[in-house]
């Protein structure tokens, strides 16, 4: 099953490149494995699969320290400051930074493992209260601050869209981060990149790659619906 449904995700992937002109290498898919059980990343690294995304700090540790090192792990989740330490080594991309300290906590993981971390700029597009992220008119001067910790490589940035029944209803949302993304890039500022757009997910991720997204992150269409009393566990 989930070899099946991962095919038909890249497949979509494929064809929405093919719609607006890009080639389907520019696109990374995140299989989003929280909740799920290691078994089921498994079968999804069976069928070719090496690139997963989880939400919570300690499920992301646990699946990383059961399966083999060679897979890429990004946290797309909320990120608590006192969270950070856990996966400062681990994270190949911290997908959710919205703030200075966040960041220079991340600076300081950094400093300890000796190693740069990369991220993303959580941006809350639609400005939805129930979401994190900053606005977009934040967005320029937050960089403009991060810019300056060593330890820390902005690659780009990330928004989660609205839940809406008509994937068409988030296009404006894409767009506008697109927009951002590339106003940013052509301030050609030190120590960040725009190489990456991370936006789209199960119910809106061909939408999201017709309006430039370089990483898409699909859990349920991938594996099925969230197994919600995992959570708790």
């Amino acid at each position: 099953m989930i070899r099946t449904q991962l095919e038909e995700v890249q497949e979509r992937i494929r064809k929405a490149c093919q719609r607006s002109g890009r080639s389907p290498e520019d696109v990374t898919l995140i299989a989003v494995s929280k909740t799920k059980p290691v078994s089921m990343i498994r079968e999804a690294m069976e069928a070719g699969q090496t690139v997963f995304g989880e939400n919570k700090v300690q499920e992301l540790c646990a699946k990383y320290e059961e399966l083999p090192k060679d897979l890429s792990w990004h946290m797309i989740g909320h990120l608590q400051r006192n969270k950070v330490k856990y996966i400062a080594d681990k994270a190949a991309l911290i997908h959710s930074v919205d703030s200075l300290r966040l960041a220079e906590t991340i600076e300081q993981e950094g400093a300890r493992h000796n190693r740069v971390i990369p991220v993303l700029i959580e941006v809350n597009v639609a400005q939805e209260e129930s979401k994190f992220g900053v606005s977009l008119e934040e967005t320029l001067p937050l960089i403009e601050e991060i810019a300056g910790l060593p330890h820390v490589k902005i690659r780009g940035l990330m928004t989660i869209a609205p839940f809406v029944e008509n994937p068409e209803e988030n296009r404006p949302v894409f767009a506008a981060l697109r927009q951002l993304s590339v106003d940013i890039k052509g301030k050609n500022m030190n120590n960040v990149d725009m190489d990456i757009l991370s936006m789209g997910m199960t119910n809106d991720y061909e939408v999201a790659v017709e309006e430039g997204a370089t990483m898409v992150r699909v859990g349920t269409g991938i594996f099925g619906a969230r197994d919600y009393s995992a959570e708790n566990r």
